[in-house]
């Protein structure tokens, strides 16, 4: 064995335990720090060859390992925009320049222009609901814009879907008089019911909804402009029906049985509306209405915001009615732990981590999101504690051997006096 390879032998221990302290003084300075993943340094053995009788000391490498698919324990807070991820995922957030990350790290607050940043300076993204239902982009962040919601603006959503579920009488008899469709001054009809819609300004138009008995197991359903009425009266409405529809139900189960379930019709200065009449039921009591919903909001300004489980981000009005604004996604990798972390507690893909996949919450492995709950640090003190001190002890045992080296050197330096 050489001297010089003993004394390098000490100097890689000691640099190795030094690796295992930075790692352990990174883990106890960020115990507190939402969303982050301990870091741990693990050790492997070099090997030299030997040769002859001589035996070459080796050495030994670290690589840091972050554990970032352990869960960290949750704590529950008051804020709605606070965010943590119960399973796996990640939060796609972006930086002032635009480059998406990767993070768990959900201490979301809103700033000046109402967007959602993290304790870091990073924005959330998500997708936004103004082209309809969004669909993630598996495999690219294309789509995803920053979460942002002012409550200082007022908007007003125009209704384009209903629903209207309920009951009608099976004992019912056609009328002697004309339909309600032909809006004929006598005409007559079997029930009755109105609802609430909204135009594109956000106005209020109230909709008088006619059901009427044609036969057996049939009916015509047909709406009207409540505004358009003859005073005093009903009919005839200026202008007519907005839309009507021939209804046929199964006589022996009282279901709904043609191919016609809904209405559609035009919102007066709106947009197009879709009834949905497929849960009405032709059954032998009264005209019973079991629910009755249409989209769409007067001019309000929000009131307050829900996330769900789901990610979707809802706004409430002053009016109670809801929206949906944006829809979280959730990014993953095949493998976490070998993500490479970045400043602010966020991650990138590596080659080892394999590619981002993007989908929603609740879809496949991928968690929940809670809303009002932030994630903790999963380091855990005692543990690191106890990391420090056998660091610090193989530390000290490595120098000896590095000293002793030394000390061997000047010897046999010496022996040539």
């Amino acid at each position: 064995m050489s001297l010089y390879g003993m004394m390098r032998t000490g100097v890689s221990g000691m640099n190795a335990q030094a690796n295992r302290l930075s790692a352990v003084a990174d883990n106890i300075a960020n115990s507190d720090t939402t969303g982050y993943k301990r870091s741990s340094a693990e050790f492997s053995s070099l090997i030299m060859p030997n040769t002859g009788g001589a035996y070459n000391s080796g050495g030994v490498t670290t690589t840091i390992r972050s554990a970032v698919s352990t869960q960290g324990v949750m704590t529950y807070t008051t804020s709605v925009s606070d965010l943590a991820v119960n399973g796996d995922g990640f939060f796609v957030v972006q930086d002032a320049g635009g480059t998406p990350y990767l993070t768990r790290a959900g201490s979301f607050v809103a700033d000046a222009q109402g967007r959602l940043v993290n304790a870091a300076g990073y924005q959330l993204m998500a997708y936004d609901y103004a082209n309809g239902d969004p669909a993630a982009t598996a495999n690219g962040f294309e789509g995803l814009v920053p979460v942002q919601i002012s409550d200082q603006e007022m908007t007003a959503a125009p209704s384009t879907e209903g629903t209207f579920s309920g009951n009608l009488p099976a004992g019912a008899t056609p009328p002697a008089g004309p339909l309600p469709s032909s809006n004929s001054a006598t005409a007559e009809y079997t029930s009755k019911t109105s609802l609430v819609a909204y135009d594109n300004l956000g106005n209020k138009k109230l909709l008088d909804v006619y059901f009427t008995n044609t036969g057996a197991g049939t009916w015509e359903a047909s709406v009207f402009d409540q505004s358009k009425a003859t005073a005093g009266t009903s009919f005839p409405y200026t202008g007519g029906a907005l839309g009507s529809a021939n209804l046929t139900f199964d006589t022996t189960t009282g279901k709904l049985t043609g191919a016609t379930t809904g209405i559609s019709f035009t919102v007066p200065g709106g947009s197009a509306l879709n009834l949905d009449l497929s849960k009405l039921t032709q059954l032998g009591t009264g005209f019973t209405v079991a629910d009755a919903k249409v989209n769409g909001n007067a001019p309000s300004s929000i009131q307050k915001v829900q996330i769900g489980q789901d990610g979707v981000i809802y706004a409430q009005f002053e009016d109670g009615s809801t929206k949906a604004l944006y829809k979280i996604p959730l990014a993953d990798v095949q493998s976490p732990d070998n993500l490479t972390a970045m400043p602010g507690n966020v991650y990138v893909q590596s080659t080892d981590s394999g590619a981002v996949h993007i989908g929603f919450a609740n879809e496949g492995k991928l968690g929940s999101i809670v809303s009002g709950a932030l994630e903790n640090s999963n380091v855990d003190i005692a543990e690191e504690l106890t990391n420090m001190i056998a660091a610090q002890r193989s530390y000290t045992a490595n120098s000896k051997v590095f000293q002793t080296g030394s000390d061997l050197m000047d010897v046999l330096v010496n022996l040539k006096r």
